[in-house]
């Protein structure tokens, strides 16, 4: 037989489906997947499957050039080792910097500014010295030139370059050898030999992989642009997120002028921090103290309204929770939740019924997590009861008071992480009075000019409004 016949022997096509929300595949379609259990999301797409015997595996085993093992002491890795964006928030969210040969994959919906903060990070990374690519699919050298005079003047480090090609991208990326990738955005770049149309799973997965091979091999830092789907999270399959260092979404609405950036996966750094920024016609700006711009607004005298001390990440958060109580005009009463977890709020309006005797089971309730932030925090739990209380009762609570707890089923407060680090907090911006679980009072050293009121149940709460 001929080479040309065992060549084709070795290249088989097979048909294979891809679900679009998980990645998971199978040889057959199926309704319903069986990886994550949603309906009609199995794609058909062809994969070319190259065949080799046990000889050509084994002589790729002993090749001759093949990876050594090395002691993990012979590894030097400083703190200086990493690249700092000269944007503060970001690098807090990133660990302290750019760590190099990561791969980072930054998500979140459209017009939420992703291409803009990661322009800004390339203009202070250029003006640093640092040489840096930035490769779009999605827009024409005009269009990004355009968007890059709002925010400020680049100097000559900074390269652009427009492709979808991985093979093409590929060797550019090798013959300039950029210290730092942009790539915007995942979803248009496709691989010649994978049949697939761009953005599919296949298409994603081997672009993903690529990248990831040039940020080890190379030590290039690369940071990816991801869409997301209408559940919020990124297009494609899940194995993307597994395979990049570090995910960071950002949220917030589009029309709002604040936007919040969370890690949500960070192997260099703490995860879920998070880092605020304000949306301004030259481009994003930091919110240096979070605290003061999530109260910004807040009404004086108004009864449904307390502040809570949340941490995110390392950093500790003073925001603003609303409550609205009022008898319902249906048979049954509506709950709606903005920025917290709606059965969570359920439960505690179950708990003050059954153990504070409170009749509000025949009503509305609403609750709002003010500015906008997305916080599922047990510490939350506290500030909900106390403000759904105090819109029940129409009756404030102190306007120098916050609180933070975390409530069980039998009504009692139990203790949270970091209480020093939020009644330090309160202090900074000048609240004087702390009620947190008793229990989280043990060895905690007084602060001067902060009351703190320890509690061990609901009843002692709601008796202080």
């Amino acid at each position: 037989m001929s080479d040309a016949g065992d060549k084709n022997m070795a290249k088989k096509v097979t048909t294979v489906f891809f679900c679009q929300e998980c990645g998971y595949e199978t040889s057959k379609w199926m309704g319903q997947c069986p990886g994550c259990k949603q309906w009609n999301t199995l794609v058909e797409e062809k994969v070319s499957v190259t065949g080799s015997g046990m000889g050509g595996s084994a002589k790729t085993i002993a090749h001759k050039d093949a990876p050594k093992p090395v002691e993990i002491s012979s590894i030097s890795m400083e703190e200086s080792d990493r690249i700092s964006t000269k944007i503060e928030e970001l690098d807090r969210v990133l660990g302290g910097g750019i760590i190099q040969g990561s791969l980072t994959l930054v998500g979140g919906d459209p017009g939420i500014v992703k291409s803009t903060l990661l322009l800004q990070v390339c203009r202070n990374l250029s003006g640093s010295g640092h040489k840096v690519l930035y490769i779009s699919g999605e827009e024409s050298l005009k269009q990004i030139k355009l968007r890059a005079n709002r925010i400020g003047e680049f100097k000559e480090n900074m390269l652009l370059l427009c492709e979808t090609n991985l093979g093409l991208i590929e060797e550019a990326i090798k013959r300039t050898a950029p210290e730092v990738v942009i790539i915007d955005s995942i979803q248009t770049m496709y691989q010649e030999e994978v049949s697939s149309a761009p953005g599919s799973v296949s298409q994603v997965r081997e672009a993903t992989n690529v990248f990831m091979q040039l940020a080890k091999g190379l030590g290039i830092s690369i940071f990816i642009v991801g869409h997301v789907t209408k559940e919020g999270t990124v297009a494609g399959p899940r194995v993307l997120e597994h395979m990049v260092d570090t995910v960071l979404y950002f949220e917030g609405d589009r029309h709002a002028s604040y936007r919040i950036l969370r890690g949500v996966k960070n192997r260099f750094g703490s995860t879920n921090e998070i880092g605020v920024f304000e949306m301004r016609k030259e481009g994003l700006v930091e919110v240096a103290n979070p605290s003061e711009f999530m109260l910004n607004g807040k009404p004086i005298g108004a009864s449904g309204s307390v502040v809570v001390c949340s941490v995110e990440g390392t950093r500790p958060i003073l925001i603003e929770i609303q409550a609205l109580v009022c008898r319902t005009n249906f048979g049954i009463p509506r709950r709606q939740t903005t920025g917290t977890d709606f059965n969570r709020v359920n439960l505690l309006m179950a708990v003050l019924e059954k153990r504070a005797g409170m009749q509000i089971g025949d009503c509305d309730a609403y609750v709002n997590i003010a500015g906008g932030m997305k916080i599922n925090e047990p510490a939350l739990d506290l500030g909900i009861i106390l403000a759904i209380v105090s819109s029940f009762k129409n009756r404030p609570i102190d306007e120098k008071t916050i609180c933070f707890g975390e409530v069980g089923l039998s009504g009692e407060v139990r203790a949270v992480s970091q209480a020093e680090q939020r009644v330090l907090e309160a202090k900074k911006l000048g609240y004087e009075t702390v009620v947190l679980p008793k229990v989280s009072m043990e060895g905690l050293e007084p602060v001067q000019g902060i009351r703190m009121i320890g509690i061990s149940g609901i009843g002692e709460a709601i008796d202080l409004i």
